[in-house]
């Protein structure tokens, strides 16, 4: 346990210090920007293929993808449900809630907890590869769909694929699946890159809680409600009740399975919000509640398991 809370608090002490940054403006307005696309373009793939390329399969695909998969799916159900049959919200509208309460931030939360506190980046390669191959494209379908973009599925399937994050870790999967052995020059310097990527992803994201305030608005609130709820409580309970009890995992898988479904909503929900300009009020606060909320989820996760 003294481990695992080492491990927040270096999160937390790194998010602080980015949040000092944001608030004096230390790298100017474009700041975040240009953290976040460095982040997104360079470092983060370089840090998937690494450490993805060097993983164990079986770990890759296991129980615990199995798992997260499931536990996403129950709060998408019961989002969808509730969205459209009790608040009677647009398929739009419903879309992004259901995103916010089932699509977990693999990236800018989900690394460094997978790196400082289950121990390595690998735990969190299968989400990232399930959320970005088979959610996203269900979501931008959707999307382009209901907001009359047209041309919206042959977009909707090749966009991912040409998403940095998914190159990354589709190549190290296929590296590490064949068996491929990298010479050491040419995979240090990945692994030099790859190492800046934790660090300045949990800097960038501090910056970006700088003068955030959630519900100030009215907008939107019995969403926001329902969305951070299934994220922070719905989704680890279900992956607990699966993991334990119907995939019999060992004591350290349901305990990263737990961690995983209890990571915070992505920032990916407040950016196709944005996109098609719709529940953006919703999506940006359920990100940063469920941001804020998660820290004591995952912490009595790492009591009650670890």
């Amino acid at each position: 346990m003294g481990g695992v809370l080492i491990g927040f608090g270096i999160i937390g002490v790194i998010i602080a210090a980015g949040w000092v940054v944001g608030r004096i403006d230390l790298l100017g307005p474009t700041g975040h920007q240009v953290l976040s696309r460095l982040v997104f373009f360079v470092l983060t793939p370089c840090l998937l293929f690494s450490t993805i390329s060097r993983a164990d399969v079986h770990v890759l695909f296991s129980d615990l993808l199995v798992v997260s998969a499931l536990a996403s799916l129950a709060a998408a159900v019961v989002s969808v449900l509730v969205l459209r049959l009790v608040l009677r919200r647009t398929a739009a509208e419903t879309t992004i809630g259901t995103m916010g309460g089932a699509y977990v931030n693999a990236n800018n939360i989900g690394l460094p907890v997978a790196t400082y506190v289950l121990g390595s980046a690998t735990f969190v390669a299968p989400v990232l590869l399930y959320q970005l191959l088979v959610i996203t494209p269900i979501v931008l379908s959707v999307m382009d769909t209901v907001t009359n973009r047209g041309g919206s599925l042959g977009r909707a399937v090749l966009r991912p694929f040409t998403n940095p994050l998914l190159i990354g870790s589709v190549l190290g999967v296929l590296v590490a699946v064949l068996d491929v052995e990298i010479p050491d020059p040419v995979m240090q310097p990945l692994l030099l890159v790859g190492g800046a990527a934790v660090p300045v992803v949990l800097l960038s994201f501090g910056m970006s809680l700088s003068g955030s305030r959630p519900l100030q608005a009215r907008e939107g609130r019995a969403d926001i409600a329902l969305a951070t709820a299934l994220k922070l409580v719905l989704m680890p309970v279900v992956a607990w009740l699966l993991g334990a009890f119907v995939f019999d995992l060992d004591h350290d898988q349901l305990f990263v399975a737990v961690v995983l479904a209890g990571l915070p909503s992505a920032q990916n929900v407040f950016n196709y919000a944005q996109r098609y300009r719709t529940g953006v009020v919703v999506a940006r606060d359920t990100v940063l509640l469920t941001t804020i909320g998660s820290v004591p989820v995952l912490v009595l996760a790492a009591a009650l398991l670890k």
